[in-house]
């Protein structure tokens, strides 16, 4: 609960690599990471444009058997939306239709924001 907590408190001050930081810290001591652990370390990268980062943490998800919810992937869709990769968004996305996730307002308005500024709104 710790490291969740500070993973958060970065994520709300806009400290992203603080956060992937004391995410590695918690992956080192092998205390188990869970869907809240992701959402805030990939919504703190979001916040920020980090879309790499966070498309790795939810590759990371994958590898350790833990299915990404809406959460984690409207997370992933407003990094690739604050890094201007609407094709990553918009695939971010259809992994949520196809995971039969439901889509909450940030996600739409981050995929339609990410659209737009790619210039491809007819999708």
């Amino acid at each position: 609960i710790t490291f969740n907590a500070t993973i958060s408190t970065c994520e709300k001050a806009g400290e992203w690599e603080k956060a992937l930081q004391v995410f590695g810290e918690m992956m080192q001591s092998a205390v188990k990471s869970d869907r809240i652990t992701f959402t805030a370390v990939v919504s703190a990268c979001g916040a920020c444009g980090a879309w790499e980062q966070a498309l790795q943490l939810v590759a990371l998800m994958a590898q350790n058997t833990m299915e990404s919810d809406s959460s984690v992937l409207g997370a992933l869709i407003v990094a690739c939306d604050t890094g201007g990769v609407w094709e990553r968004a918009l695939q971010a996305f259809d992994m949520m239709v196809r995971s039969n996730l439901d889509s909450d307002m940030i996600a739409w308005e981050a995929l339609i924001s990410a659209c737009q500024k790619g210039g491809d709104c007819k999708r």
